[in-house]
C-alpha cells in the first residue's frame, strides 16, 4: 500500500469548482516516455485525433442526502445507495424501498423513523448487508417529487463542507441522463458542450456507458495488501450502439479515449477475449473488477481522469494504466505545480 500513498496539503483539495468547467488544468502524461505537459482541459481536443472514440458514463447524480431528526429530536442521516423492488401497493412516481446507509448507526434500528420534512420521513424496515438498512420513504408525494424537494447533493466527505445550490449543476456533468449514482463520475465535469463540439469538429467519435457510482468508491483500502481488498459491485450498461461504435475504431485504428475510472471498469469488464483481437460485449451487468498493478488493459488506450485520494483504489487503477513510477512522478510534480486535487479538481490525461 505504501507504493500508492502521497502526501496532500490541505490547502490543495478543491472544495469549489473553478468558475469554468474547462478551465481546470490538465497535466498530460505520456506513458512510453513519462514525460509530463502542464495544460488546460480546453486543450484536450488537440490531444485527439480523427478516428479516435471518447467514451464517457453518461450516470446521473440523484439527490441521494436526506437529513432529518429522530422523535427524540436528535438528527439524523440517511444516505440513498440503490433502490429496490417495490411492492404492489407503491406509488408509481419512483422507488419508495432503498438500501441506505444511515447516522447513528447504532441507534436507527428496524421500526425507528427519521422525519425529513412535514411530507417526507423514512422508515427503517431492516438490516442490510455491511451495516447498511432497508428503507421505505413515507408521505404524500411521489418518491421521486420527494427526494427533488428534499434531498441534498451528495457531496465526498473530503470536502469538509455542506451541499450549495451551485452543486446541483456542478456536481453534475453536462451530459448526465440515467440517473443512478450517489457520486459523481469526476472526470467529465471538465467538459462542455463547446468542448465536445470540438472534439466532434476533430474527427474524433462519441458514445456513452452507464455506470452508477456507489459510495464503495469513497472506501479506503484498509488491508495491508492490495490484494486482500474487496472491491464493492456496481451495475452497468454498455449500449449496443457504444459496442459497435468501440469495434468500428479498433478497426479503423484509432483509439478509445475512457473518460474516467468507471468507464474503464465497465469496458474492461465488458470486453470479450484475452487480447485483439476481442470485441465488447453490449447489455447490462456488474463489475466488482479490482484493477491494479499489473495489469494488462484491452479496452482503452486513453484515459482522461482527476487526482485521486492516496491509497485508494482509483489511483492503483491509474498508476496501473500509466506505470507507478510514473504516475507517482506526476502526482508530485502536479503538487509542487500547485494543482487542485479530487472530485471538483484538475485533470490528467494519460496517453500513449
Amino acid at each position: 500500500m505504501d507504493d500508492f500513498d502521497y502526501a496532500l496539503p490541505p490547502d490543495r483539495i478543491a472544495r469549489y469548482p473553478v468558475a469554468r468547467r474547462s478551465d481546470s488544468r490538465l497535466l498530460v502524461l505520456h506513458r512510453s516516455t513519462g514525460r509530463v505537459e502542464h495544460r488546460r482541459f480546453r486543450d484536450l481536443p488537440e490531444l485527439t485525433a480523427p478516428g479516435d472514440l471518447l467514451v464517457v458514463n453518461d450516470s446521473r447524480v440523484f439527490p441521494a442526502r436526506l437529513r432529518g431528526r429522530k422523535p427524540t429530536g436528535a438528527a439524523a442521516e440517511v444516505l440513498l445507495v440503490r433502490p429496490l423492488a417495490d411492492g404492489p401497493g407503491d406509488a408509481p412516481g419512483g422507488p419508495r424501498r432503498w438500501e441506505a446507509l444511515v447516522r447513528p448507526g447504532g441507534k436507527l434500528k428496524p421500526g425507528r423513523v427519521v422525519e425529513v420534512a412535514d411530507q417526507l420521513s423514512v422508515r427503517i424496515l431492516d438490516g442490510a448487508p455491511g451495516g447498511a438498512r432497508v428503507v421505505a420513504l413515507e408521505g404524500p408525494l411521489p418518491a421521486r417529487e420527494a427526494l427533488e424537494r428534499f434531498g441534498r447533493t451528495p457531496l465526498p466527505p473530503y470536502l469538509g463542507r455542506d451541499d450549495e445550490p451551485l452543486d446541483r449543476e456542478r456536481y453534475q456533468t453536462v451530459y448526465a441522463q440515467r440517473e443512478g449514482s450517489v457520486a459523481a463520475p469526476t472526470a467529465g465535469l471538465h467538459f462542455t458542450d463547446a468542448l465536445l463540439a470540438a472534439i466532434d469538429d476533430r474527427g474524433a467519435a462519441r458514445a456513452a456507458v452507464t455506470l452508477h457510482v456507489g459510495p464503495g468508491t469513497f472506501r479506503p483500502v484498509d488491508a495491508p495488501d492490495p490484494a486482500d481488498h474487496r472491491m464493492h459491485v456496481e451495475a452497468y450498461d454498455v449500449p449496443p450502439a457504444t459496442a459497435q461504435a468501440h469495434r468500428r475504431c479498433r478497426e479503423r485504428g484509432g483509439r478509445v479515449w475512457a473518460v474516467g475510472t468507471t468507464v474503464v471498469r465497465t469496458l474492461e469488464t465488458a470486453w470479450s477475449g484475452r487480447g485483439r483481437p476481442g470485441r465488447l460485449r453490449s447489455g447490462p451487468g456488474t463489475t466488482d473488477l479490482f484493477i491494479r498493478p499489473p495489469y494488462r488493459f484491452r479496452a482503452v488506450d486513453c484515459l482522461v481522469t482527476n487526482f485521486h485520494l492516496p491509497r485508494s483504489t482509483l489511483l492503483m487503477l491509474v498508476s496501473a494504466f500509466g506505470g507507478v513510477e510514473s504516475v507517482g512522478n506526476a502526482y508530485a510534480q502536479a503538487i509542487d505545480a500547485g494543482y487542485r486535487f479530487y472530485s471538483y479538481g484538475d485533470a490528467m490525461a494519460v496517453i500513449p
